[in-house]
């Protein structure tokens, strides 16, 4: 685990992603923070790892999240440590939380974009023959 902070000279500290990976390839880590004033999106402010999150599909259509739920715990209920909205959204899909609210936005806001996407694949595919046979004749 990275340690590379004192956490006992720094306020309430956060938990949150820091991205280490490429331009087209983003990997994250799940990182504690110390305080949020001290800037957070850099390696020289992590306290701790406490998990990864890789947020493209893999042969298989799974996002990969690992984290030591131990620690989250600890950091949650010893030290107080605040959540990101990203971090509460994977805890809330691992079980350790509820679920978060964004989540159910998300999913609904895609299902629209899907059907919208299937109702304009209908339109294009639907030939010019049959929706003049379609029509009442006059």
């Amino acid at each position: 685990m990275r340690q590379l902070i004192n956490p006992k000279t720094f306020g309430r500290p956060s938990i949150g992603l820091a991205l280490f990976g490429c331009t087209n390839r983003p990997f994250y880590h799940i990182c504690i923070f110390p305080d949020r004033s001290l800037g957070r999106r850099y390696e020289e402010n992590i306290i701790e790892q406490v998990g990864t999150f890789d947020p493209l599909p893999n042969a298989k259509n799974e996002k990969l999240v690992s984290m030591n739920i131990g620690r989250m715990k600890y950091w949650i209920g010893e030290r107080n440590a605040q959540i990101s909205v990203p971090v509460l959204e994977l805890l809330g899909l691992s079980g350790l939380f509820p679920i978060h609210p964004k989540t159910y936005v998300r999913a609904k806001e895609q299902r629209e974009t899907l059907a919208q996407q299937v109702a304009a694949l209908q339109a294009a595919t639907s030939t010019p023959s049959e929706e003049t046979e379609k029509t009442p004749e006059s």
